[in-house]
């Protein structure tokens, strides 16, 4: 599911496109579902931590945020 595309800094349109696709991708929710409730946990420095979706009570998937030093994000992944 993972698929890392390079693309230059300075080309942001582009950047933001393929950020936008590989997130929509994460976040799709199984077939015949539907996302209904988003609720978030936050890191002590304010930045999420995660996202879980859910259908109704019924928890779909979780994303898990992971941030650089600098303050950067650094991975989402989906569990």
């Amino acid at each position: 599911m993972s698929q890392q595309q390079d693309v230059p800094y300075w080309r942001y349109e582009e950047a933001y496109r393929a950020i936008h696709s590989a997130l929509s991708g994460l976040t799709a929710p199984p077939s015949g579902k539907k996302i209904t409730k988003l609720a978030f946990t936050w890191n002590a420095d304010g930045t999420v931590h995660t996202i879980k979706a859910y259908m109704n009570d019924d928890l779909l998937f979780t994303l898990t945020f992971s941030w650089n030093v600098d303050g950067t994000l650094r991975e989402v992944a989906r569990t």
